[in-house]
């Protein structure tokens, strides 16, 4: 038995290491734009040349027309785009939102500054939404979506240990995500300044972020055992963290990886949260009806694997008194 169990270190843990560093180094070493949303604004006959210039970037971009810099500016806001290029008597303009990604950000000046240098035209570049001043890279918002998943998976490791079921574990999950929620939105607003949205819709979004891993975890503990606490972890760890795209943009990640991530929690969080924070909550609605299920589904397992347990408790007893009954 010892042999064995030798043999199964063995061989897991550098196959544990050979995923982490495919999930982690591939989409990293992969990164550049695929269907990036961009807005080209302008009278017909002048965008021409521009969306010809950008096409030649095959499969970059998803070129959205507009009519005006207002439209563009209007699409930038409500996230349809990332940026746009807006042709004006006074030469080109570059329209970028720092605050959406500013990875995006940075690569759009570059492209178009480089295509629009070979006709000797200079691009002026307006961020027409910024990320903060505190956090200009964007890096607080990304680094937190893996804190987030970790208190979740420990919260669910904690009340499947502890032994809570049913309602006790349900209103457990729920206070401690809230109570994470508020703790995060006051360091992450009130204090460092890199949130600056509402800030119960923060709160909310953080939450929420929060309760989905640890419902999921403390669900499927609940119907197979405390394997689905580590099976939850494994995939939000291993897929939803590297998947999520939140330094960078799901757009810029390999095929599916970008969708898969947006529909795993750590994804969905990053997003969720960016909306919320900086856009007004715009585009919100995919990753909250995302979060939620992974939460509503979760919790919804806890409920059954308590049903089921207690089922199982009361029927075995009555099936071991009628094994007792004497027969006539």
């Amino acid at each position: 038995m010892s042999t064995r169990r030798m043999i199964a270190v063995v061989v897991l843990v550098p196959l544990l290491a050979a995923l982490a560093l495919w999930a982690f180094a591939w989409p990293a070493a992969r990164t550049a734009p695929r269907d990036l949303p961009l807005g080209v604004a302008g009278p017909p006959a002048a965008t021409a040349q521009v969306e010809q210039g950008l096409r030649q970037h095959k499969g970059a971009f998803e070129l959205h027309r507009y009519t005006d810099e207002g439209a563009a500016r209007a699409a930038i806001e409500d996230r349809t785009v990332y940026g746009a290029v807006v042709v004006t008597p006074q030469g080109p303009e570059l329209l970028t939102a720092s605050a959406a990604s500013p990875v995006v950000a940075q690569l759009l000046q570059q492209a178009v500054t480089r295509q629009v240098a070979a006709s000797g035209a200079e691009v002026r570049t307006v961020d027409v939404v910024p990320a903060p001043a505190s956090d200009p890279r964007g890096a607080a918002l990304s680094s937190s979506v893996l804190p987030l998943a970790l208190s979740g998976i420990i919260a669910a490791a904690l009340v499947t240990l502890l032994g809570l079921r049913g309602a006790r574990a349900v209103t457990a999950l729920i206070v401690a995500a809230a109570l994470v929620g508020l703790i995060a939105a006051a360091l992450a607003h009130s204090w460092l300044g890199t949130l600056t949205g509402n800030w119960w819709a923060e709160a909310g979004t953080l939450a929420l972020a929060m309760l989905a891993v640890s419902a999921a975890a403390a669900g499927l503990a609940a119907l197979v055992g405390p394997a689905g606490v580590g099976a939850v972890a494994f995939l939000v760890m291993f897929l939803g963290n590297p998947f999520a795209g939140a330094a960078s943009a799901p757009q810029l990640l390999p095929e599916p990886v970008g969708t898969i991530g947006q529909w795993l929690p750590p994804g969905a969080s990053a997003t969720l949260l960016r909306s919320v924070s900086f856009f007004d909550g715009a585009a919100a609605t995919g990753p909250a009806l995302t979060l939620t299920w992974w939460a509503a589904l979760g919790l919804g397992a806890v409920v059954l694997g308590n049903a089921l347990k207690s089922r199982t408790k009361h029927a075995t007893p009555a099936a071991d008194e009628r094994a007792l009954t004497p027969v006539g």
